[in-house]
């Protein structure tokens, strides 16, 4: 990172040291930078890296526990280091929901969606803002990957597009969203959580609920302490469906079937 260091360095008010390559990032890749002055600081660089500074900004108001953004130029973010992760346990899962609450209770009478569009790579996440929150997800969670998905599985999410009136709430409390929250991007380190790598906007905080069952089983103590609206159950597979389908076009196929059982649970 050498090459960097002209721009890293006036960032984090130190002289870089050393660099460490972090694990994962399917946007933007990250690395732990070592100061001379003893400190860790995290830095990224990309193509959505200032999208991801508002989102921080806008979170860290709140009093959400996220990393602090120490400084942005030329598509690099600088930000504190939240340090190594350690596996999630009760106590872990008990500060994410009391994380939730401070992220989510705080919406004002926003509209569904966010200011601005982000990515995940290739992938846009459409973010215009909408009134009625039905019309959003069909619209910019869903059939925006049906030209892009096999037949099939298109097919299918465009017959639960249209049931979706049926299944979810057109006005939900709008709550701030993590918007891509799995245990990958939850820094637990015994003590403390921090929530990283944000794809933020506006909509129903049963959607941070679903994104958590993709890749992680949090246990029923988490969801009682959340107090989701009646129903959400039935919901979630509805939600947790855009995270799959997102996944089928970053990462392939495998990751239709995974989709066919939430639209299966669904009725579609």
């Amino acid at each position: 990172m050498r090459h960097a260091d002209a721009v890293l360095e006036p960032l984090c008010g130190a002289k870089v040291i050393g660099a460490e390559t972090l694990a994962g990032g399917d946007t933007s890749g990250a690395s732990r930078l070592a100061l001379a002055d003893g400190r860790t600081l995290i830095a990224k660089h990309g193509p959505t890296t200032a999208r991801e500074a508002r989102m921080l900004g806008a979170m860290h108001a709140l009093g959400a526990p996220v990393p602090e953004v120490v400084g942005m130029q030329d598509d690099w973010l600088v930000m504190t280091d939240a340090g190594a992760a350690r596996p999630l346990d009760e106590a872990a899962w008990h500060s994410l929901a009391d994380a939730l609450d401070i992220l989510h209770a705080a919406a004002k009478a926003e509209p569904y969606g966010w200011s601005e569009d982000h990515a995940f790579r290739h992938v846009a996440v459409h973010n215009a803002q909408r009134t009625d929150w039905v019309e959003f997800w069909r619209d910019q969670r869903l059939l925006c990957h049906v030209p892009h998905l096999p037949a099939p599985l298109a097919q299918r999410v465009e017959t639960l597009a249209a049931r979706l009136p049926d299944l979810l709430p057109s006005h939900p409390p709008p709550a701030l969203l993590h918007g891509d929250l799995w245990g990958g991007n939850i820094v637990w380190n015994g003590a403390a959580l921090t929530l990283i790598d944000p794809c933020a906007y506006h909509g129903d905080r049963e959607v941070d609920a679903a994104a958590l069952t993709v890749f992680d089983s949090p246990p029923e103590g988490f969801f009682d302490q959340l107090e989701l609206a009646a129903g959400w159950r039935a919901r979630l597979p509805a939600y947790r469906l855009w995270m799959w389908l997102i996944h089928v076009r970053l990462f392939g196929q495998s990751y239709c079937a995974p989709a066919e059982r939430d639209l299966a649970l669904l009725g579609c």
